[in-house]
């Protein structure tokens, strides 16, 4: 981790914890190693009001507990409640007097925005517009980190990569990520990027949670490989690995209506004890232990929090201030393991 971790720490409150600044990727942003998902913003009824509903004081609420807490980084998309979220979060930022220059701003294009086949995917017409479309609801002048939300097989890669080209020369964006791409995916659009000195990409923001860890198959090796950044989000696996979920219990939280992410609760379960024993040695919460291990991966740049409130978000924060030792790295790593696959097991054989 101490490669990714800026020697210079920002203090939060006199007599609390530190939020510390990593750098992003290959580029020289750094942003601090938690961040505010603005999902929660805006939704109504359907999928974005099971999310989260918020109003506009409820998300200046979480936006400045955010930064009281040392957060410089947030993160939202066109899509989350049809566009409200981004309102929302430009307006909370006015709201509070942020200075610009003092926050990451991030936003992600290529879901649904309107019934025709031209109003979703990662096409150069759909992204040059709605680049457009979420400046104006945030209400600034360029977006930081503007991510492609999903892979979309029906546009050439190079054509996507170009589009966004054109918005880092244009000014309106600074740096491009990908979201929930597969590696070869990723590799490819790195290869493109170098090969035709286009803007590169810098960042990758992926599900990876102690009970999902998928990503550690190909994803994460090259991410390490190629000094990609690494935002992960539902690190709580949509609230599961708080333990409220486990059997026994009889939680009315999200995942009773919306099984997203999905979860192998069979082997979630003694991960569940072990988060537990660990929670208790440290006089912690088990979600806080799930939040401090991703902080121990040395690949991890920022985990996004989703919240609803302020003291929610603020109790996952002090993650920050746990350090886990070999002894808990070791127990949580070995309960939360993956099934070794091909070409996995014969390449741990043939390195060793």
């Amino acid at each position: 981790m101490a490669a990714t971790v800026l020697a210079t720490i920002n203090p939060m409150l006199e007599g609390r914890m530190v939020m510390r600044m990593r750098k992003f990727g290959s580029s020289g942003l750094f942003v601090s190693e938690l961040c505010l998902g603005a999902m929660t913003f805006g939704g109504t009824d359907g999928l974005w009001g099971q999310v989260g509903k918020l109003g506009q004081d409820e998300a200046d609420a979480l936006v400045g507990s955010a930064l009281e807490a040392g957060i410089n980084v947030f993160d939202t998309a066109n899509v989350y409640a049809d566009g409200r979220s981004e309102t929302m979060l430009g307006q909370s930022l006015r709201n509070l007097g942020v200075a610009r220059d003092d926050v990451v701003i991030a936003t992600k294009v290529a879901s649904p925005m309107g019934k025709g086949p031209n109003h979703r995917g990662a096409s150069r017409r759909h992204v040059l517009s709605e680049c457009r479309a979420s400046l104006q609801r945030l209400g600034l002048d360029h977006i930081d980190l503007y991510q492609i939300h999903a892979f979309d097989p029906t546009t050439p890669i190079e054509e996507t990569l170009e589009a966004l080209d054109i918005l880092v020369r244009a000014g309106d964006v600074r740096y491009i990520g990908l979201s929930n791409w597969a590696a070869w995916q990723i590799m490819k659009a790195l290869g493109i990027a170098r090969a035709r000195n286009l803007a590169p990409v810098v960042s990758l923001q992926a599900y990876y949670t102690l009970v999902g860890r998928d990503a550690e198959r190909e994803i994460i090796p090259m991410l390490d490989s190629e000094k990609v950044g690494l935002m992960v989000w539902s690190p709580l696996a949509g609230g599961y690995l708080t333990g409220k979920y486990a059997t026994g219990t009889n939680a009315n939280g999200r995942l009773q209506g919306l099984d997203f992410p999905p979860i192998d609760r069979q082997r979630g379960e003694p991960l569940i004890e072990v988060l537990k024993a660990v929670a208790r040695k440290h006089d912690a919460t088990p979600g806080q232990i799930a939040i401090a291990w991703l902080l121990h991966q040395s690949t991890v740049t920022t985990v996004i929090l989703g919240a609803k409130r302020p003291e929610q978000l603020i109790e996952n924060v002090r993650a920050t201030s746990i350090r886990l030792d070999d002894v808990d790295l070791s127990d949580l790593d070995t309960v939360s393991a993956l099934p070794i696959e091909y070409p996995g097991w014969l390449l741990g054989h043939s390195s060793r």
